[in-house]
């Protein structure tokens, strides 16, 4: 039996919704992508990458909060489709500049493409001024929470020991599609 009053159905508490509607878009952005043969991470350094070029793999790991060896296998991964390439600096020569490849700008041209799609389906039911009073909405709890603009917060559980059990353990309950 549901809760329900005379004016409709019981709206969830907001943080809920956020939570929910959050969880619900970034599953049908990783399936967006899975398209691509791109993960979520792979999507935000190929952005981080675009909006700086040239930026260091330690500048990468702080900009994202992510654990330096995670960055490197995702790095590999993205270098080894040629999306991806480190250039050592004249400067330091222990540090590796890294940039997109032409194929990585044309793989930015899909994940844009992918990104506008998943922003369609997801706010179909807004219009155009509702979507941008939304972002402006969202943009300012983001600001207020101190979360990095551009930057997911999911980075800094990449490859940290509770994230690896949590995924050891999700893996086993999960079957593969």
């Amino acid at each position: 039996m549901t809760v329900a009053s005379k004016a409709g159905p019981a709206r969830a508490p907001l943080a809920f919704l956020l939570a929910q509607v959050g969880a619900h878009a970034a599953l049908r952005y990783a399936d967006r992508l899975s398209v691509l043969q791109l993960t979520p991470p792979h999507a935000g350094i190929l952005w981080a990458l675009s909006r700086l070029p040239g930026q260091s793999q330690q500048a990468l790991v702080e900009l994202l909060s992510i654990h330096p060896s995670r960055l490197v296998a995702l790095l590999d991964e993205l270098e080894s489709r040629k999306l991806v390439k480190r250039r050592v600096t004249k400067r330091d020569r222990r540090t590796n500049a890294l940039q997109l490849t032409a194929r990585g700008e044309e793989m930015l041209g899909a994940l844009r493409r992918v990104s506008r799609e998943h922003r369609e389906q997801l706010c179909a039911s807004l219009s155009e001024g509702e979507q941008e009073q939304l972002a402006a909405l969202l943009q300012r709890i983001a600001d207020q929470q101190g979360l990095h603009p551009g930057v997911h917060p999911g980075y800094a559980r990449l490859g940290s020991k509770s994230s690896r059990r949590r995924m050891a353990s999700s893996s086993r309950a999960v079957t593969p599609r």
